[in-house]
C-alpha cells in the first residue's frame, strides 16, 4: 500500500496591530468579583488566519487588497466607540449617552476579547466566503487587549 493522499493547505495571516488606532471600551458586567466590570478600553489589535487547499491565479491564498472594507469595517465597529453586550442591564443607560452625543455605541452579543473574538469571526467569515466564492475560509480570529491578553476564535 502506498501513502495516503494528503491534502496541501496554505494559510496565511493579515493583522491590525495596536497602532490601527482601534481604541475601544467596554465593560463584563457579569464579573461582578473583578474590576473588568467597570469601563475600560484598549487599542485592540486583530490577527486573522485565512485557509485554502488551492492559490488562486496569482498564487495568492487571498488578495489582502480586497480587505479594505473589513477595515473599514473595524474602524466603524472599534475606533472610539464603547461596546456594550446586548443583555447589560445597564443598556438603558448607555442609550442615553448615545442620545446625547457622549459615546458611539456598538450594542454585540457579548463584549470581552472572548466575545469579541467571535463577533469579528462571524462577519469576516462571511466576508471571505463571498469574496472567493468559498475558495478561502477563514480559520481563526485573534483579538488582542494588549501584548499580554488575547483571545483566539476558531470553527
Amino acid at each position: 500500500m502506498g501513502k495516503p493522499p494528503s491534502q496541501e493547505i496554505y494559510r496565511s495571516t493579515k493583522t491590525y496591530d495596536h497602532t490601527e488606532g482601534l481604541s475601544c471600551c467596554f465593560r463584563q458586567w457579569k464579573v461582578s468579583h473583578s474590576h473588568c466590570r467597570l469601563i475600560h478600553g484598549y487599542a485592540l489589535a486583530f490577527k486573522f488566519i485565512f485557509a485554502t487547499d488551492r492559490l488562486d491565479e496569482h498564487n495568492w491564498c487571498l488578495d489582502f487588497g480586497g480587505l479594505k472594507p473589513v477595515k473599514e469595517w473595524l474602524k466603524h465597529m472599534f475606533d472610539h466607540t464603547m461596546l456594550v453586550a446586548k443583555d447589560d442591564p445597564e443598556l438603558p443607560r448607555f442609550e442615553i449617552l448615545q442620545r446625547d452625543g457622549l459615546i458611539e455605541m456598538r450594542v454585540i452579543p457579548t463584549v470581552g476579547c472572548e466575545g469579541t473574538a467571535k463577533y469579528v469571526f462571524d462577519f469576516l467569515e462571511n466576508y471571505t466566503r463571498e469574496q472567493t466564492k468559498n475558495r478561502v475560509w477563514l480559520e481563526s480570529v485573534e483579538v488582542k487587549e494588549h501584548g499580554g491578553n488575547s483571545a483566539i476564535y476558531s470553527r
